[in-house]
Formats: structure tokens, sequence, C-alpha cells
């Protein structure tokens, strides 16, 4: 395993909203969001994410995929290499062959999923291991072809599964630092965490589990006080951001953003 903390980065790759995103998936209707508020909270994300220390790669949009402004579903990214997924919705599978010469350009070792679906927004790596949460987006074949890649970079797997109802496994639960978890109540219960410290979200604030630590900073959003006051009570350095638009399409912080420590080329 590398010797740097799981939540160490120094690069990142983002993807600019496409004009469609407002088509974005999402599995309940909370209204449509506005091309230029998700504009701004995909850009108040980047600003805040090269304030934390990283360099961000930033791609143009595609009007042909609304929801690729969420880079971490086709794709996983790490400082030994990257592989390039297969999304488990219909409309986003197109998505993978888009981003992967960006990867192949950025990276020397790059590996293609040989079968199954899988989304990154299922994958939680933390310092043990890489984490596959078993989803709608995500199923065993995927899971399976999943953990033959990761092996192939030199990083220890496990399966686990993704409450019902519940789109991602990270829409559940995010790393803090090297022993600790943010998550949902209903997660935590299937005992997946049983090897961490877990700090449990206040009932109502369920979507704050997705907030994403970087480097010194956890980036959680605004609208979940009670997660933020306990995060700060805490002593974790907290930085709110804006996800009000982008909940509307079933996402959350992590979801916009490929994070890893660059060596330079491949890692």
């Amino acid at each position: 395993m590398t010797s740097h903390p799981a939540y160490h980065f120094n690069s990142i790759i983002v993807r600019e909203p496409s004009r469609s995103v407002v088509n974005g998936l999402r599995a309940k209707d909370r209204g449509s969001p506005t091309y230029e508020d998700v504009k701004a909270e995909h850009d108040a994300y980047v600003d805040a994410m090269r304030e934390a220390g990283v360099k961000a790669t930033v791609l143009p949009p595609l009007e042909a995929f609304p929801d690729s402004i969420f880079v971490e579903d086709p794709a996983l990214v790490f400082t030994e290499g990257a592989i390039v997924l297969r999304p488990g919705a219909a409309a986003r599978v197109g998505e993978a062959g888009e981003i992967a010469p960006t990867l192949r350009d950025m990276f020397d070792t790059v590996h293609d999923l040989p079968a199954g679906y899988a989304d990154g927004g299922d994958v939680l790596t933390t310092q043990e291991s890489v984490m596959i949460g078993l989803s709608a987006r995500t199923d065993r074949a995927g899971a399976e072809a999943l953990r033959a890649c990761l092996d192939k970079l030199g990083r220890k797997s496990e399966i686990v599964k993704t409450p019902e109802g519940v789109l991602h496994f990270k829409t559940d639960c995010s790393l803090l630092d090297q022993e600790t978890v943010l998550s949902t109540n209903r997660l935590a219960r299937s005992g997946v965490f049983q090897n961490f410290r877990q700090m449990l979200i206040p009932e109502g604030e369920e979507a704050a589990a997705n907030a994403l630590r970087v480097n010194e900073v956890v980036m959680v959003g605004a609208d979940f006080p009670r997660t933020i006051e306990m995060l700060d009570k805490a002593g974790y350095k907290v930085v709110t951001l804006k996800t009000t638009e982008i909940r509307k399409i079933d996402a959350g912080l992590s979801c916009m953003s490929l994070r890893w420590f660059s060596r330079g080329k491949g890692g």
C-alpha cells in the first residue's frame, strides 16, 4: 500500500458541466437544476480543491452526456495507475470512452474493466483496502472484474453491499481520516465499518454523508448544519460547499472529481 494517507491528493480531473446537465439522471424528482446554478456550484468546488492544494485538469463539457460532470463514475485513479470503468446506467456507458484518452495521456498504466458494470461512486478507498459496494449500478461481475484490475495495481480490495434504495455506496459514507468514516446509520448498521471509528450522520441529514476529505480539509454540503457542527466540534477543518443543485441530479461532492497523488506521469 502507499505510504501517504488515502485522502492526500495533489492532482484532480474535473469536467465542466454541459448545458444538458439539466437533464441529468435522478431517482426521485426534486425539480430540475439550472445550468447556471450547477456551473456556480462546480466553479466553487474547483476553487476549493485548488485551495486545498491540488492541481486541477479541467476537461471540456460533453453535451451528449448530461451526467458527465460526475467524472468519478466512469473511472478510478490511483498513484499506481487508472482504471476505465463501465457505468451501470445505460445513458452513461459512453462516458468511459470519452475520459479514457485523458487517462492514457496522464497515466502510464491504465486498465479497462473487462466485464460487468461498476461505477466509481460505489468505490471507497481507505488505507487498508478499496471497498467496492454492490448496488443498482455496480453488479457482482463488475465488482469481481474491478478486484482483478486493482490486484494488478497492487491494491487490496473487498466487496461490500450498498443499502437497498441507496444509489451509490459513497452516497452514504466518506473517509474522514485514516481511522474514521462518516456514515449514515443505515450503512453503519450493516457492520461494513466495524474496523473503523464511525461518526454517524444526524437523522434527516443523510445526504451529508457524501463529504470529501482532501488533504487538511473536509468538504461538506452547506445544507447540513448539524453534520457541519459535529465535524467542527470533532476538530476537522470544515469547508462548506453548496450542493443544492447537484443533489437534484443524485450527486454529491465526491462525484465531481477524480483524485490522486501523482509522482509525475504514471504516478
